[in-house]
């Protein structure tokens, strides 16, 4: 059974969020958790939520209070610790710069890997995927120590532990591998074997500040009071989708692929939850990006068929687009999905949704969260929310 600190923080204070994630691998089994976990003077690699450039504070990227909180424990085990993301859009040192955890990592000798060196591997052991490129840092570190920010996802409905890997893929290839895995199934089963890969340690999600509605990006603030840790990605991932309003963890893809997959524990009988109690933590009113469950079918031809009735589409909020073409420039299908039309004076991208794979990589990454998911009327009778 794998075990989960659930822990209550209430504010982005460092000396606070140290303390309750000391509390943490207390609950996991102390020093000598700590010690097993890292080997002594280990090359560590803490791996942030660096999505875009984002200033302090932003829900968008994992906050540089808890990226400190975690350096002043790691450090008493070593002291080769380096820190990097490659970030969908932008430069990686500016945006590690803007949210304030260089200076963090400056003050305490940490290094900085910006994620463009990288290392061709394969992965023998995989559900899906063999073969890789991925950020060599991130490959050969001894322990990887991902550091999640509790998010909606309009793709993956949540993101956190297991999707905060993606990050491992340099640059631009990561839209390659949005072509190359257009449905949600196939692309979550890429992420288990992308976690296999790197190796993923050990999990601190920081949930005190979460992000609901339209994330990963364009989301509103929500606070949660929530910090959640483990070995296991996938059971602190189940954990924090729970606390949000997944019941059945199941009803999100990425878990969906690791219970089918047998690649980690996902049900709550397999977890031991450790701390506070899930139910005292729950949030009543969190607003999903998209709500749980999908219909997959053994038929790829059916399977697209029926995806491309119910699935949602990608929509624009006219009144926020700046017409800065940001849609076009991440689109993974380009140039064959968005056009560009003049309206009322205003560059606006119009979706052939014959061709768009729905990856919501255009909702993803527009700066200024003009674009949305947008249920069809099938969609919803489906899951019990038509007209009545």
């Amino acid at each position: 059974m794998e075990k989960v600190a659930l822990l209550k923080c209430d504010e982005y204070k460092v000396e606070s969020i140290e303390k309750k994630l000391r509390e943490g691998f207390e609950l996991l089994g102390g020093d000598d958790f700590l010690r097993t976990l890292i080997p002594y003077n280990s090359k560590v690699l803490l791996k942030p939520n660096l999505l875009s450039i984002e200033r302090k504070e932003s829900p968008v990227v994992t906050n540089y209070k808890v990226f400190e909180a975690v350096i002043r424990i790691i450090r008493d085990y070593s002291s080769n610790i380096i820190f990097g993301d490659s970030p969908g859009v932008g430069d990686s040192r500016k945006a590690a710069e803007l949210c304030g955890l260089m200076e963090v990592a400056e003050r305490y000798d940490v290094k900085f890997n910006s994620f463009k060196d990288e290392i061709h591997v394969k992965l023998d052991n995989s559900i899906l995927c063999k073969s890789w490129n991925v950020a060599k840092v991130a490959y050969e570190s001894d322990v990887l120590i991902t550091l999640p920010k509790l998010k909606t996802h309009a793709m993956a409905y949540y993101t956190g532990a297991i999707k905060n890997q993606f990050g491992c893929i340099t640059g631009t290839k990561k839209a390659q591998w949005h072509t190359r895995m257009p449905d949600a199934e196939n692309f979550c089963k890429m992420l288990l074997d992308l976690n296999t890969l790197v190796g993923t340690d050990f999990a601190i999600l920081d949930g005190i500040v979460a992000m609901e509605g339209n994330g990963p990006k364009n989301g509103s603030a929500k606070k949660m009071n929530t910090l959640i840790m483990g070995k296991s990605p996938s059971a602190v991932d189940s954990v924090a989708v729970r606390l949000i309003g997944y019941d059945n963890p199941l009803d999100t893809p990425v878990l969906k692929e690791v219970y089918d997959s047998k690649w980690g524990a996902v049900l709550p009988k397999d977890i031991e939850v450790l701390g506070e109690k899930i139910e005292n933590m729950k949030q009543k009113d969190f607003k999903l990006c998209r709500k749980g469950g999908n219909f997959y079918f053994k038929n790829p031809v059916v399977n697209n068929f029926l995806k491309s009735l119910i699935a949602p589409d990608p929509a624009l909020i006219y009144d926020k687009c700046i017409s800065c073409l940001r849609c076009a420039e991440v689109c993974p299908e380009k140039p064959n999905v968005i056009k560009f039309i003049e309206k009322k004076g205003k560059t606006i991208p119009v979706w052939n949704m014959n061709r768009c794979i729905r990856c919501f990589c255009c909702q993803e990454l527009c700066p200024v969260g003009a674009i949305t998911t947008k249920d069809k009327f099938l969609g919803k009778l489906l899951k019990g929310e038509g007209e009545k």
